[in-house]
């Protein structure tokens, strides 16, 4: 599992890791921007738009047609994470969706579970109560999702009532308006924060590339959030549009593999928003094994966020239309 990733020296003159140095004192600043911008000078975040998408273009008309297989499509059943984040959500209503993941596993034991059910951290301790899959995680979206615009003490505080009441894992929202107006002391010190609360826990960093524009600026929030301690880096929150694209994706996968080769750290992936069909789900899935290879092809490193797609992937897999989800 990934940690956070700094290395600094406190006023003692101890090199700290964690927060903590070998004096025990506890750091809650961020590092220096220069310190942040050294680090930034390790990966290529020299990359066009053009590129990027001929680079796409390329993997799509080539590649995908040969994923396009039943094998396939029931694997990316077990990386789907059940998702229900509606205004309208309610105990009863999460407790019927819960259910529903419950009463798979009977109806279809030959085919795997989902990943994880995610929910807003208001609901973890219903789901957890509820669940009785072994091997389900249960994500919280959490610090302010989806704007990630409160205080970070709320964050902060949010998230780690979400782990206390049974989240395993937790997807948070890079401060974007902090990224876009260059402050990435002020994004490292919110993600370092948030994954302190997190504990032991797996933390997802929703990058919301809608708002980032460019492939340059989209590899450049990649590394700060693996930087500070990001297990996995997500696309989007599903709340704005445009959400999930090929083009981000593979521009994640790009840092995530530079990352991996400058740290020996593996880093997960979780494409969201916007996946509306099982050929969304290959495109993404067939980025990822072009890009970061078959290490990253399992149910633990590859992510998809979605309501809708269990139903699609079920429907194709079972040769048949079905709504069980």
């Amino acid at each position: 599992m990934a940690e956070n990733h700094n290395h600094e020296h406190c006023e003692c003159g101890h090199e700290h890791h964690d927060n903590h140095c070998e004096c025990g004192h506890e750091h809650h600043h961020a590092l220096p921007t220069s310190r942040i911008e050294e680090a930034l000078k390790k990966y290529n975040l020299n990359i066009s738009d053009a590129e990027v998408s001929e680079a796409v273009k390329k993997i799509i008309a080539e590649k995908v047609h040969e994923n396009d297989t039943p094998e396939v499509k029931k694997f990316l059943m077990g990386s789907v994470e059940l998702t229900t984040l509606k205004t309208t959500d309610s105990d009863e209503s999460v407790l019927a969706f819960t259910e529903k993941v419950n009463q798979f596993e009977e109806a279809y034991p030959t085919l795997p579970h989902v990943a994880t059910i995610c929910v807003y951290p208001r609901f973890a301790k219903i789901v957890s109560e509820t669940l009785e899959v072994e091997g389900v995680e249960i994500a919280c979206v959490s610090g302010s999702f989806p704007s990630s615009q409160s205080l970070i003490e709320v964050k902060t505080i949010e998230t780690a009532l979400a782990i206390k009441d049974g989240a395993t894992e937790i997807d948070i929202v890079q401060p974007v308006g902090a990224f876009l107006a260059g402050d990435y002391e002020t994004v490292v010190d919110e993600i370092q924060q948030q994954k302190e609360a997190c504990g032991d826990h797996d933390m997802k960093v929703i990058l919301e590339t809608g708002c980032l524009k460019t492939a340059a600026n989209i590899k450049t929030a990649s590394i700060l959030a693996m930087y500070a301690g990001a297990d996995y880096i997500k696309t989007s929150t599903g709340k704005l549009e445009p959400a999930a694209t090929p083009e981000a994706a593979y521009v994640m996968c790009q840092a995530i593999k530079e990352y991996y080769n400058e740290t020996g750290i593996q880093i997960g992936f979780k494409p969201a928003g916007g996946l509306n069909s099982v050929m969304d789900a290959l495109i993404y899935y067939t980025i990822v094994k072009e890009v970061l290879g078959e290490k990253w092809l399992t149910n633990k490193w590859l992510r998809l966020g979605t309501s809708r797609l269990a139903n699609m992937l079920l429907s194709e897999v079972i040769g048949e239309e079905t709504k069980f989800f």
